[in-house]
């Protein structure tokens, strides 16, 4: 096996070179077109982070590609189906970090409940008001927390809600009645859920069902005042309808890690070469700098799994599904 290690973070080199079979070829680039023609034919694994996008295109430059390892519980950003075309093998990264993300949402909500954020920016411009009205928050606990989505990462948060006092319900298509009953959760509809909670945060993964589950009827229904935190993905947010509840102060505020197409807009200056006209995308791309700009709103450049524990855990998982690939038995396979 030659494997293609993209963009990996400082230090994983070394790690995977620990971990890897000395009888497999690594090569570490940042982008495929660093690599010649010829030696994409040699290349018959690649394995890739949430930032680096594997289309179609990209899959007939590597005609001896047979097996891509992402980095990532989600997998939005590979052709799937174009990967089954050519009978490509895909292993994801489904559990990692749970607890390292649970937290961040939480803190999330604590920044989001006491204009951390606002005052923080104040300070550094210097520009901090005396009277401190403008930055009175709110305890959590008390507060009812609207979980929607209770893998594992629902789960911690659900938890950790629980272990600063607030109530918790919870909307899950499978809803775990055993876990609830321990944990003091309730399940109830979405409609319900979205309804009575003041923070509703997100932990489902990105595919077609969840497609901008949270829409303009949805946010519609969240209680006047009320804060959404996504740490899942992007794309289950209509972003228009966020930029509007939140600019009619339907919604007081949101924390952010994740962004719909935040791929094009970490790239914007070649999305701007590329001559690209789809007016959806470039809309989007205009309501995701209108979100980080508004002062109630936190944005973060998707780091809520970004610890040393959870990337490590990451990378062991990763090479132990190229190992199994290796012997003949792919594990945590992506299903087309």
């Amino acid at each position: 096996m030659h494997l293609l290690y993209l963009r990996p973070y400082t230090g994983e080199a070394d790690i995977v070179r620990e971990l890897l079979p000395a009888d497999i070829t690594l090569s570490v680039a940042t982008d495929v077109e660093e690599l010649s023609s010829e030696a994409r034919a040699e290349v018959t694994a690649i394995s890739v982070f949430v930032d680096f996008e594997i289309t179609a295109e990209i899959l007939e430059q590597f005609p001896n590609l047979t097996f891509i390892a992402t980095r990532s519980a989600g997998f939005d950003h590979i052709d799937i189906a174009a990967a089954t075309a050519r009978n490509i093998v895909v292993s994801r990264v489904p559990h990692y970090g749970t607890r390292t993300v649970a937290e961040f949402a939480i803190a999330l909500m604590f920044a989001l409940s006491r204009n951390a954020f606002r005052a923080y920016t104040d300070m550094l411009q210097r520009s901090a008001i005396s009277e401190l009205e403008c930055y009175e928050g709110f305890d959590l606990a008390g507060k009812t927390l609207g979980v929607v989505g209770t893998g594992a990462i629902g789960r911690n948060v659900c938890q950790i809600a629980r272990g600063i006092g607030m109530e918790v319900m919870a909307y899950d298509i499978n809803p775990d009645q055993e876990f609830a009953t321990a944990a003091g959760v309730t399940y109830d509809t979405l409609e319900a859920v979205l309804a009575s909670s003041d923070i509703v945060t997100l932990h489902v993964p990105a595919m077609p069902q969840t497609h901008h589950l949270i829409n303009a009827e949805r946010l519609s229904q969240m209680k006047p005042g009320a804060y959404l935190v996504n740490t899942a993905r992007g794309e289950v947010v209509d972003t228009q309808a966020l930029l509007s509840a939140l600019e009619s102060d339907h919604l007081a505020g949101a924390g952010l890690d994740v962004l719909e197409g935040e791929h094009a807009l970490r790239e914007e200056v070649d999305l701007l070469r590329s001559g690209q006209t789809d007016p959806e995308l470039w809309q989007t791309l205009v309501a995701d700098h209108s979100l980080i700009d508004m002062p109630n709103v936190i944005v973060t450049p998707h780091i809520a799994f970004n610890t040393k524990e959870a990337k490590r855990e990451i990378t062991e998982i990763t090479i132990d599904n190229v190992k199994a690939f290796i012997a003949g038995s792919p594990q945590r396979v992506v299903e087309a």
